[in-house]
Order: structure tokens, then sequence, then C-alpha cells
């Protein structure tokens, strides 16, 4: 894993990298495995239908860190 997702033009949070990726604005999307399954499935089924690529981190707060805030972060995007 990368590790740094801050330096790229990134969305954060499901309801807007859900936006991103139905219109298809996400090159690939990242999700922390400790996000409620209620959350994770939906979006990674939308992921894979509109063919972007998902990536996994441990934790929200690994996932939030490497986004360059304090907080943990379910979902995170880059944007093409």
């Amino acid at each position: 894993m990368d590790g740094d997702l801050k330096s790229q033009h990134i969305f954060i949070g499901v309801r807007q990298c859900s936006e991103a990726v139905a219109a298809g604005k996400a090159a690939s999307a990242y999700v922390a495995q400790d996000t409620d399954i209620s959350i994770k499935e939906p979006f990674e089924a939308l992921c894979r239908e509109m063919s972007v690529p998902v990536h996994y981190y441990d934790t929200k707060q690994q996932l939030g860190r490497a986004c360059g805030i304090d907080v943990g972060a379910a979902c995170a995007v880059v944007l093409i």
C-alpha cells in the first residue's frame, strides 16, 4: 500500500466517494477492512460495476491517516 493518499486529489467519505465512482470520476478506491459491511459491500459493488479498482487498508484509522485527516475514513477515492 502506498500509504500516502494526501498528496493526490481525493474524496473521502462514503457519499462523496460513491458519487465520484458513479459519475466515472474515480481512478481507484480505498476501503478500510473494518468498515461496517452495510457500507462496505454496496460501495465495493458500485466500484466493480464501474470498473474502479479497490484497494484495502486494515482499519479506518490507517486510511484516515493516509488521507491526511485526524479521524478514521471508511473509504476514499483518487480522482481522475
